[in-house]
């Protein structure tokens, strides 16, 4: 019995006795070198990347659960993609229980960082930068989860994506935190996901700040239960600069906050200010389609308490001249298309389209001042946002 117990417990020790760090400095060869440290981990290993610019000319991959890379601060750390050969993503993870932190790649040739399928992963003071600025040959995408069960980003910053600086799609248990999207197609875009929150962000020079969109087609359907709330929107004017053909390209410049075809979304305790087209829009999928699973229109949306300042001046929408007359050279901040379920608290300003069909257009609209109710009930935020242990991997 004692032997079995001894044994036991160096069982029950082997892990963490046998954890490695790596370090990886830049320089030549750095490319093989990363990449090599990547294949060869092990779980419970961190692999940390010295301070310096690395140059690389592939992407580079990770398949192997539990790993931390870690750099020397978003500034400190450069992975710097200019010269790569392909045109897939920078750093592509498809293992669970990942930790990405501190380092920053820059110019991509396809998205930033990558994972697909990559449970309980965490993204910390990460950043992704195109240096050219806005250009349709930039990378779709910057921070780019799709398809798990547990998403933490937190401190991250990405600018110049030609689809989503900050997307997570088709996951579920999601926080989206203390984070800069700018000078992006849409800054943060939560997609077929649920059980999402997006909090403590600055959306800015954006062509649209914060987007939660359902969208047909995809394997993962239903998104909802998201909540959008004290986040800073502010001047996203930049115009749209997605390929054409994209679903983000009919984003209207100017848009501040987009709910489309969601389910239970509450947008609450914001700042948005200079949104020229609409502070925040919540309308119905405009496009023809055969999914039989997909519900075009915005359900059970609420807009509670938010700071509007200075938005609706010089919205991108057709008849745009009739319209800023008829509301005094000023549309109020919320715009709905009349379609699907909206609520919102007493001495909102918006207006409506008053569409009685999706996919009709704006030449069908009618509009006039929103009359909405009230929420009927306090919004449940049971079960919305990343699991709390995913929080102890931010400290150090």
């Amino acid at each position: 019995m004692i032997r079995l117990t001894a044994a036991a417990i160096l069982l029950a020790c082997a892990s963490p006795v046998l954890a490695e760090t790596h370090t990886v400095a830049p320089g030549e060869g750095a490319q093989e070198r990363l990449q090599e440290a990547l294949i060869l981990a092990q779980p419970g290993d961190e692999i940390v990347l010295e301070a310096g610019r690395y140059a690389l000319t592939d992407g580079l991959s990770l398949d192997v659960d539990n790993v931390t890379v870690r750099g020397a601060g978003m500034d400190g750390t450069v992975l710097d993609f200019t010269g790569q050969q392909g045109a897939g993503e920078g750093f592509l993870i498809t293992s669970d229980n990942v930790t990405v932190r501190d380092f920053a790649l820059e110019n991509p040739k396809g998205d930033g960082i990558k994972s697909k399928g990559a449970d309980n992963i965490v993204y910390h003071r990460i950043r992704v930068t195109w240096t050219r600025g806005p250009h349709e040959s930039n990378g779709a995408y910057g921070i780019y989860p799709v398809e798990s069960a547990g998403v933490l980003i937190d401190g991250v910053k990405v600018t110049g994506a030609s689809d989503a600086g900050i997307y997570v799609g088709q996951s579920n248990g999601i926080t989206v935190r203390n984070s800069i999207a700018e000078a992006n197609v849409a800054g943060i875009e939560i997609e077929n996901s649920r059980n999402a929150l997006v909090e403590h962000n600055i959306a800015t020079r954006n062509t649209g700040g914060i987007l939660v969109f359902d969208l047909p087609d995809l394997p993962v359907m239903g998104g909802g239960n998201v909540i959008v709330a004290n986040n800073l929107v502010v001047a996203n004017d930049t115009p749209n600069f997605a390929p054409a053909g994209n679903i983000v390209a009919g984003v209207r410049r100017g848009t501040g906050i987009m709910v489309m075809a969601n389910d239970n979304v509450l947008v609450e305790n914001n700042i948005l200010s200079g949104n020229p087209t609409a502070p925040v829009m919540v309308i119905a999928y405009t496009q023809p389609f055969e999914d039989e699973r997909y519900d075009p229109l915005p359900r059970q949306v609420v807009i509670g308490e938010n700071l509007y300042d200075g938005g609706g001046y010089d919205p991108q929408l057709d008849g745009a001249e009739m319209l800023l007359a008829a509301f005094g050279g000023e549309l109020p901040p919320v715009l709905w298309d009349g379609l699907g379920s909206l609520a919102a608290v007493e001495g909102t300003a918006g207006w409506s389209l008053n569409l009685t069909e999706a996919g009709k257009g704006l030449g069908a609209a009618q509009p006039g001042p929103l009359a909405v109710p009230e929420p009927a009930a306090e919004f449940d935020r049971s079960g919305i946002g990343a699991p709390a242990a995913l929080d102890a991997r931010l400290a150090g």
